[in-house]
């Protein structure tokens, strides 16, 4: 049998529920049903109990998962790859969490080929982000916007658009009464008679909760306030966001208006949230890709976002729309120490309420005919076994042509350049 392919990721831990780590999820678990790989995860950016090493019993000694604070250490890493001799370093999320990692390059990249799965959200482009691109062997972009970026800003490194996945066979249509069999069962069971908002998000500053229950209450005092709800699937006590708990009480939104899902809700009963729900909303002023309203898509409900980062390219294919995109009234320049310029989008609170207007007036057959067009869009553009495959034949082909420790080759630790 040929050797298997050994990788180290970097990254959210792979099995919580968050984007980055759904996705390193499902690359990984695709991979290793190829019987070529082997997987070493310092899984980080949550709280661990316990911090030793994590076997799943169906994958054994081919995905070792380690619970690392923060995303590891470079001691770590040195550590890592010289007990492990790993044959290249995978690595996601966007770039103002690796600078530690870029700073050891020289001492990764002579062993091992270096893959970043990059995240950017928005332009102007990022010139200073160059030397981070260029310390890398391969980066693959998760949306357009983000592929437009890299070829821009460092055009010498390889690089390809490779998006997002999602489970297609958890995340479908389901039967009418499934959907009303979990309403009945459910604690959303006094939501069955109105038109059902759903947002599934981190209540964080720039997913907008706080700015999204505000206008909410504008849109039902014009509707009346037993006609639709908006269900947030979120900690409300988030120490990077708002206290949504005291912005409802504020508001007198205590009837129902407004509800709260903070369980930690399995794939499949998420699936059927979006099921229930008759419409999926997301207005972050910043959002690399948006993993809700790509499932929400996926089953067939249409959805409400900014026209910004990935989320423009879920909501339409240039021609057909899957929900209603609002396009932003605002782009301010924001930054910081790390990131010196973006822009932050920001939709104004009239385009949201027509918005949720125009979807609540909308006939439900044509709501489910944009749902249907929606996954279409997904099974189309976002194939899990097209792009699967397709990681698969990337790990291959960087592993055949760089090689790694005793053959590895085309990487160059010096350049040369002219001294005027």
């Amino acid at each position: 049998m040929d050797k298997k392919i050994k990788i180290l990721t970097l990254g959210d831990h792979p099995l919580s529920p968050s984007g980055v780590g759904t996705q390193t999820k499902y690359i990984i678990e695709a991979m290793l049903k190829t019987g070529k790989y082997q997987f070493i995860s310092l899984g980080g950016a949550m709280k661990h109990e316990k911090y030793t090493p994590v076997k799943l019993p169906e994958y054994g000694d081919d995905w070792v998962i380690l619970p690392v604070d923060g995303y590891g250490t470079q001691e770590m890493i040195r550590s890592v790859i010289r007990n492990d001799r790993p044959d290249m370093l995978w690595f996601m999320t966007d770039p103002r969490f690796w600078g530690w990692l870029w700073m050891i390059e020289n001492e990764v990249r002579p062993l091992m080929p270096m893959i970043y799965y990059h995240v950017w959200d928005n332009i102007p482009y990022p010139m200073y982000n160059k030397s981070f691109y260029e310390s890398n062997d391969f980066i693959a972009t998760i949306s357009k916007v983000t592929d437009d970026i890299v070829k821009t800003v460092a055009p010498s490194v390889r690089s390809e658009y490779i998006p997002h996945i999602v489970d297609t066979d958890i995340f479908q249509k389901k039967t009418a009464q499934e959907i009303e069999d979990f309403k009945q069962k459910s604690s959303f069971s006094d939501d069955t008679n109105k038109m059902i908002f759903f947002w599934n998000n981190r209540n964080a500053k720039r997913k907008q909760s706080g700015t999204v229950i505000f206008w909410f209450k504008e849109f039902l005092d014009m509707i009346g306030h037993g006609k639709a709800c908006l269900i947030m699937h979120t900690d409300v006590k988030d120490v990077h966001g708002q206290d949504l708990e005291e912005i409802l009480s504020f508001l007198d939104l205590t009837n129902g208006e407004v509800s709260f899902s903070t369980q930690k809700y399995s794939p499949d009963i998420l699936a059927l949230i979006y099921n229930m729900a008759d419409c999926t909303i997301n207005i972050a002023d910043a959002e690399g890709f948006g993993l809700a309203t790509f499932e929400s898509l996926a089953c067939e409900t249409p959805i409400i976002v900014n026209m910004t980062g990935g989320l423009q390219e879920q909501v339409t294919d240039g021609e057909n729309w899957f929900g209603i995109g609002i396009k932003p009234v605002a782009r301010a320049i924001i930054g910081s120490q790390e990131i010196p310029w973006i822009y932050e989008d920001r939709v104004s609170k009239d385009d949201f309420i027509n918005a949720l207007l125009k979807m609540y007036t909308m006939k439900q057959e044509e709501r489910e005919e944009m749902g249907k067009m929606g996954r279409e869009h997904i099974m189309k553009n976002y194939n899990y076994e097209k792009i699967t495959k397709r990681w698969d034949e990337i790990f291959q082909n960087i592993y055949n042509e760089l090689g790694s420790w005793e053959t590895r080759k085309n990487y160059k630790s010096w350049t040369f350049s002219e001294v005027k």
